[in-house]
C-alpha cells in the first residue's frame, strides 16, 4: 500500500514560490482538498487539469485542480501531489463553474458532480484496472519496466491498480501508467467486466504469389476439379481486379463477403490451410466515417420554415423557445436547419436525446448532413470511446454532438444552441447515485453561463415548460399540422371488461387487436405493441395459498422472466430460480399473474404463427448494438410487429408502421402520483404517434377496463390544453409544482425502527425551521424497502418567490448533517432529491 512521502517545510524560501493547489475530489465529500506542488512542477500546473493524489491512508485518486494559491491549509499538512496527468486543462473553467452551481443546487457534493461528468477511461484512482490497448502499435519503444507491466497485463487481460503497484513499485507506478497511457498502450477501466474491444473485421487476400498471370492460370488447372474452392477464387477476383491492380489485393475484401454458407466457409478454409489465400483483421474505427452528402439540401414546407422564423424571432428576446408541435409535425427538420446556422456561424450545437434508442435512426439522419464534424456519446460507449469524444469537443474536431443526459458535461465553450428533444422525458432526471440532476434543467444554465439559446421541443410538452412558455418566461411557437399529407391515427378504444365477460379475449389480446394485427399483415403494414412491463410476469403467485414470491432485498414482488426461467427484482437486480413447487404450502399449482413484454411476445407467436416479432425493452437492449439491429431489422421490413415498453414511444419514425396497440393503460393512468394523468397523457400520444406517419392513416387500439375514463378522450381529441388547464387548476390548489419547489429528503436504514425515528427527528426539525405548509411526512414511499434498507420519505414544498433558496437549502443540508452526526443515526443515509419526478 502507499506510504506518505515525507513532508517538506511548509517555510518560505527566499529563492523560489511553494505552490498550492485546491482540488476536486471523485469523492462524497463537501470541500476542496488542498495538495502542495512539487516545485519542478510550479510552472506546468494549470487550473482544468487532472492530477493523481494520495486521499487517506492508502486511496489514490483522479483530481481536478479548481484554484492554485500560495497559502497552505490550517487543518492538516499538505501532501505532494503525485503526478501532473495533463499539459493542457481536461476541464474548462465553464464545467467548473457549472460543476460548483450543480452540488449546490441540487445539493450534493462537487466531488459527486466530477464523478459523474468524467468518463471513467480519465480517472485513475487505486479501483482502477488496467487494460491492454490492441490498438497499441508494438514498434513504439518501451522502458524495461513498461515493457514488463505491459507484458503482465496481455497475460492477464487486465489488471487491478493494486496488483500493478506491487509488480512496479509504489513510487514508480504513475510515472509508468502516465507514459503508457501516453503511448496509447493501455487503456484504464473502472470495472473488469466492461473490457475495450476494438472494431475488427477479418479479411482475405489472395497471396502475392498469384498476382502474377502464369501463377494464377497454373492455380486455375489446380482447382478445376474442385468447383467449391474454384468459385470462391472466382467471386473473389470479381471483386479485386488482382491483375490489372494488384494494390488493391494487399487491402483484400471482408470474410463475409465469401461465405455465404457452411459449404463456402468450409471451401475457404481449405483455400486458407493450402496457402492460396490468406485470413488477416484490421481494426477499424469506432465511430462510423462519413461525409456529409454534397449539395445537401434541406427542403422545409412552408409550415416549418415559419414556425423557424417564430423561433429565430423568439431568440432575440428569450434565452428559451418551447416548441410544441404534434407527432409527425416534421420538428426534426426544424432542429436541423437551426443547428446547421448555429454551426455556420462558428459557435457549438448540443442535441440532446431521452433514450438511446433514439440515437441510432437520429444519427443515421444527422450523418448525411454533417458527416464527421458530429460526435456522438452515450453510456452504451465504451470509456475510450466516451474520451474520445470529451477530446474531440476540446480540440474543436467536434462542434456538433448529439447524446444523452450525460453529454450536458462535455467540455463545450461556445456553445450556440441546445436542443433538448422531447423535453417531457423522465429520462432526463439522473435518480441514482447523486447528483440527482434533470439535464433539461441543467442545459438551460449551461446555455446562460455561455450565452447560448435553448430549443425545448415536444409533442406533449411537460406541464412545468408549457407553464413557462404560457406566462411568457419562455417564448413559444405551435405546430399542430403533420408533415406533408400524414394524418393523425385513427384511436379505438376496446373495453377489455366486455370482452372477458363476453369470453373474447384470446391470452390477454382483444379480438379487435388480433384482427387488426392480422390485416396488417396481410397488407405487409408493420405494427407497434406497447406494454410499459418488461419480463414475462409481473409475479407468480400460489393457487392455492395465495404466496407470491417477494425479493429478499425490497419490499416487492419479483418479475418472472421466461427466457432465463428466473425470478429477477428490478429495483436491485436480486435473480433466483422460479421454484416448480410453493415454497410455502408445496402446492404445484403456481401462477403467472399479469403479463409483461416477453408474455405478449410469446403469446402472440401463438395467435399469429407465421408473424415475425421483435422486443425492445431492457432485457433486449443490454449490448451496445443491440438498440441498432433491432430498429434496422425493423426498419428493413424483417420484422412484422415490435413489441416494447416505453423505448418504442420515444420519437421512432417507421414509414411502414400503421398500427399501434396499447395494453394496460388503466395501470399508467391510476399511478399514485400528481403527474400520473400527466404523464400518462403523454405516454399515450407519444406512442400513438408512431402509427400512419406518411400518405396512410393510422390506427391505434387502446385496451382498457374503463372506456368512460376522461383523460383518454383527451387522447383522443388531441386536448392537450384541456388536461392542462384541469390540471394546473388541481396543481394550484394543492400547491404542487409548478407553483412550488419540491425538495424529496429519503431517510434510509436497514431497521425499520430506526429510519422512521431519524425521519421523525429530521423532520421535527424542519417543521420548526420552515412551518407546517412547508414540511410534509415523514411517509413510506409506494415502495417502502430497496436494498434491505427500509425507506422514508419527507417533502418540502417551498414558494418559488421571496424566498432565498440557496440559503434554505444550505439549512436543510445542516439539519441532515446534525441527525446524521447523532451517535444513535451515524448510520442513518439521508438523500436529497431535488425537483423530485
Amino acid at each position: 500500500m502507499m506510504t506518505d512521502l515525507p513532508q517538506v517545510s511548509l517555510l518560505p524560501d527566499e529563492n523560489r514560490t511553494t505552490l498550492f493547489v485546491d482540488v476536486i475530489l471523485p469523492v462524497s465529500v463537501p470541500n476542496l482538498y488542498t495538495y502542495r506542488v512539487p516545485l519542478e512542477l510550479n510552472e506546468l500546473v494549470k487550473v482544468g487539469a487532472r492530477i493523481i493524489v494520495q486521499f487517506g491512508k492508502s486511496r489514490v485518486l483522479t483530481a481536478v485542480i479548481a484554484k492554485i494559491h500560495q497559502t497552505p491549509p490550517e487543518k492538516y499538512p499538505a501532501k505532494y501531489l503525485l503526478e501532473l496527468l495533463d499539459e493542457h486543462p481536461m476541464v474548462t473553467g465553464h464545467q467548473l463553474e457549472l460543476f460548483s452551481w450543480m452540488a449546490d443546487y441540487y445539493m450534493c457534493c462537487i466531488g459527486e458532480v466530477l464523478n459523474a461528468a468524467l468518463p471513467s477511461g480519465m480517472k485513475i484512482s487505486s479501483e482502477s484496472h488496467l487494460q491492454y490497448n490492441p490498438d497499441f502499435d508494438s514498434s513504439i519503444p518501451l522502458s524495461d519496466t513498461e515493457h514488463l507491466l505491459l507484458e503482465t497485463i496481455k497475460k492477464k487481460q487486465s489488471l487491478s491498480y493494486e496488483e500493478a503497484a506491487s509488480l512496479v513499485g509504489q513510487k514508480h507506478l504513475y510515472k509508468i501508467v502516465k507514459s503508457l497511457i501516453a503511448k496509447q498502450a493501455i487503456i484504464i477501466i473502472e470495472e473488469v467486466k466492461e473490457k475495450y474491444k476494438p472494431k475488427i473485421v477479418k479479411k482475405i487476400r489472395l497471396l502475392e504469389i498469384y498476382e502474377q498471370r502464369d501463377n494464377l492460370q497454373a492455380l486455375f488447372q489446380i482447382l478445376d476439379k474442385k468447383p467449391k474452392q474454384l468459385n470462391i477464387l472466382l467471386k473473389y477476383l470479381q471483386l479485386v481486379p488482382v491483375l490489372s491492380n494488384p494494390v488493391v489485393n494487399k487491402e483484400g475484401v471482408d470474410k463475409s463477403l465469401l461465405t455465404q454458407d457452411d459449404a463456402s466457409a468450409s471451401s475457404l478454409k481449405t483455400l486458407i490451410k493450402n496457402k492460396i489465400v490468406e485470413e488477416f483483421e484490421i481494426i477499424v474505427s469506432r465511430f462510423e466515417e462519413g461525409s456529409p452528402v454534397e449539395n445537401y439540401q434541406l427542403k422545409l414546407t412552408d409550415t416549418q420554415r415559419q414556425a423557424a422564423d417564430e423561433i429565430l424571432q423568439w431568440f432575440k428576446t428569450k434565452d428559451t423557445v418551447l416548441l410544441h408541435g404534434i407527432t409527425g409535425s416534421g420538428k426534426t427538420e426544424i432542429y436541423i436547419e437551426l443547428i446547421k446556422q448555429v454551426l455556420d456561424s462558428g459557435s457549438q450545437v448540443l442535441y440532446l436525446l431521452p433514450e438511446i434508442a433514439l440515437t441510432t435512426q437520429m444519427v443515421n439522419r444527422l450523418r448525411k448532413i454533417f458527416g464527421d464534424s458530429m460526435g456522438i456519446y452515450h453510456s452504451k460507449f465504451s470509456d475510450n470511446e466516451r474520451v474520445e469524444i470529451w477530446k474531440g469537443v476540446l480540440n474543436g474536431q467536434y462542434s456538433f454532438v448529439i447524446g444523452v443526459r450525460s453529454a450536458i458535461f462535455l467540455p463545450f465553450d461556445n456553445l450556440g444552441l441546445i436542443v433538448v428533444d422531447e423535453e417531457h422525458e423522465t429520462s432526463y432526471k439522473q435518480h441514482d447515485p447523486a447528483p440527482r440532476y434533470n439535464a433539461r434543467d441543467v442545459a438551460l444554465m449551461v446555455a446562460k453561463k455561455q450565452y447560448g439559446k435553448v430549443l425545448l421541443g415536444s409533442a406533449t410538452p411537460s406541464f412545468e415548460s408549457y407553464y413557462h412558455a404560457r406566462t411568457s418566461k419562455y417564448g413559444f411557437v405551435k405546430l399542430d399540422k403533420r408533415f406533408g399529407e400524414a394524418q393523425l391515427p385513427e384511436i379505438v378504444l376496446v373495453d377489455t371488461r366486455m370482452e372477458r365477460r363476453m369470453k373474447k379475449i384470446k391470452n390477454n389480446f382483444s379480438t379487435v387487436l388480433i384482427e387488426e394485427l392480422r390485416q396488417n399483415m396481410e397488407n405487409r403494414q408493420q405494427s407497434i405493441l406497447f406494454q410499459n412491463r418488461r419480463g414475462y410476469a409481473p409475479y407468480i403467485a400460489c393457487e392455492e395459498c395465495n404466496w407470491i414470491a417477494q425479493c429478499q432485498n425490497c419490499a416487492v414482488s419479483m418479475t418472472y422472466h421466461l427466457h432465463n426461467h428466473e425470478l429477477r427484482c428490478h429495483y436491485c437486480g436480486h435473480t433466483e430460480k422460479s421454484p416448480a413447487v410453493c415454497p410455502a404450502c408445496g402446492s404445484t399449482k403456481i401462477l403467472t399473474m399479469g403479463y409483461g413484454t416477453e408474455k405478449i411476445e410469446d403469446e402472440l407467436q401463438l395467435l399469429l404463427p407465421h408473424s415475425r416479432l421483435g422486443r425492445m425493452d431492457l432485457d433486449t437492449t443490454r449490448k451496445k448494438n443491440a438498440y441498432q439491429q433491432i430498429i434496422e431489422a425493423f426498419e428493413a421490413g424483417q420484422t412484422d410487429v415490435l413489441i416494447g415498453t416505453q423505448m418504442v414511444s420515444k420519437g421512432l419514425d417507421f414509414e411502414r408502421v400503421s398500427l399501434v396497440g396499447i395494453f394496460d393503460a388503466d395501470r399508467i393512468i391510476n399511478f399514485p402520483d400528481f403527474r400520473s394523468h400527466e404523464r400518462a397523457f403523454q405516454l399515450i400520444t407519444q406512442v400513438s404517434g408512431r402509427a400512419g406517419r406518411r400518405d396512410k392513416r393510422g390506427k391505434v387500439i387502446i385496451q382498457t377496463a374503463n372506456a368512460g375514463q376522461p383523460l383518454l378522450q383527451n387522447v383522443i381529441d388531441g386536448n392537450y390544453t384541456g388536461l392542462y388547464e384541469k390540471e394546473m387548476h388541481d396543481r394550484k390548489k394543492y400547491n404542487y409544482p409548478p407553483f412550488c419547489r419540491m425538495i424529496r429528503l429519503t431517510v434510509k436504514h436497514v431497521q425499520h425502527t430506526l429510519a422512521e425515528k431519524a425521519a421523525a427527528v429530521l423532520a421535527g426539525r424542519l417543521l420548526e425551521k420552515l412551518g407546517m405548509n412547508r414540511v410534509l411526512g415523514p411517509e413510506s414511499p409506494v415502495v417502502n424497502r430497496i436494498r434491505n434498507q427500509y425507506l422514508k420519505d419527507i417533502i418540502i414544498k417551498l414558494e418559488k418567490d421571496n424566498i432565498n433558496l440557496k440559503a434554505v437549502k444550505e439549512m436543510i443540508r445542516n439539519e441532515m448533517q446534525e441527525v446524521c452526526t447523532q451517535k444513535e443515526f451515524r448510520q442513518v443515509t439521508i438523500v436529497a432529491d431535488v425537483d423530485p419526478l
